[in-house]
């Protein structure tokens, strides 16, 4: 029993001997293109710079960072307003709309709530301003960093209430806008961000507001049509405002900014009743 234990043992080390030398032996090729990884199919490199952007940066703290340390202090008579947001705050040009208004834009386009609790302290509370408005969600229901449950995305406004009320900041929820099938992404828009969840996330933040004496600005109200879509002369694509669209926009957020700030005096925290009613 013995002989037969030892003999493959030394068959297989004699084995892997002559594989070293022979790998030892053979000639070396230098590297070069051959020896790269393949590149990604061209579909797939979208997906790719995705990842590595999440992954190397997932809330974008970078996009603003410098804009941040050269914001100038805020004025005792001018009370400083932050729209908090993903693409559609992203895109608006607040100077045009609110001329000479000390009103800050800290949108960064394709944001879910997530991303943005991650940049919450350094773009939001680190600025100090009066009055927060946040106009989120679109890109939570798109899945844009993966799926979400509803109760995940009210949580997240939730926490941007209890953080903001804590640090003696105003806040004002924006609902969803709607979304359309009559931009060249067809019926895929609608597909992507269903208008019943945008319906029920929108009725979600209307009652949290309601709870806890905040301001709910309703978008939606005012660009949707009769058939449950975003009218098509405020947006080219279905998603996002043109002009029209932020025109439309702009005296509705102007009003409950005003609403935000000539409301009563701000408990420290709402810990125990931010969450909204489900």
């Amino acid at each position: 029993m013995k002989a037969i234990c030892v003999l493959p043992s030394l068959f297989l080390a004699a084995l892997v001997t002559s594989i070293s030398f022979a790998q030892a032996a053979a000639p070396r090729q230098a590297a070069g293109p051959a020896s790269m990884p393949p590149a990604a199919p061209q579909g797939q490199q979208g997906e790719l710079d995705k990842y590595r952007r999440l992954a190397n940066d997932y809330g974008q703290l970078s996009r603003y960072a410098a804009a941040n340390a050269a914001l100038p202090p805020t004025a005792p008579d001018q009370p400083r307003v932050i729209f908090f947001g993903d693409s559609i705050t992203d895109g608006w040009h607040l100077d045009q709309y609110f001329p000479g208004k000390p009103y800050v834009n800290r949108g960064i386009g394709g944001q879910t709530t997530p991303q943005m609790l991650v940049r919450f302290r350094q773009d939001v509370l680190d600025l100090h301003p009066a009055v927060l408005v946040v106009l989120a969600g679109t890109n939570d229901l798109a899945g844009n960093t993966g799926p979400e449950t509803m109760g995940q995305i009210e949580d997240d406004f939730a926490t941007f209430a209890d953080l903001a009320r804590a640090h003696g900041i105003k806040v004002v929820f924006a609902s969803i806008t709607p979304i359309s099938d009559y931009g060249p992404a067809g019926a895929s828009m609608p597909a992507g961000r269903p208008p019943q969840k945008i319906l029920e996330l929108n009725a979600s933040l209307r009652q949290l507001c309601a709870n806890n004496s905040l301001v709910y600005l309703d978008y939606y109200a005012a660009m949707v049509d009769g058939a449950g879509m975003l009218r098509r002369e405020l947006s080219a694509d279905g998603l996002h405002p043109n002009a029209a669209g932020y025109a439309v926009m702009a005296p509705l957020a102007g009003k409950a900014i005003d609403a935000a700030l000539a409301g009563p005096p701000l408990a420290p925290s709402l810990a125990t009743s931010v969450a909204p009613v489900r």
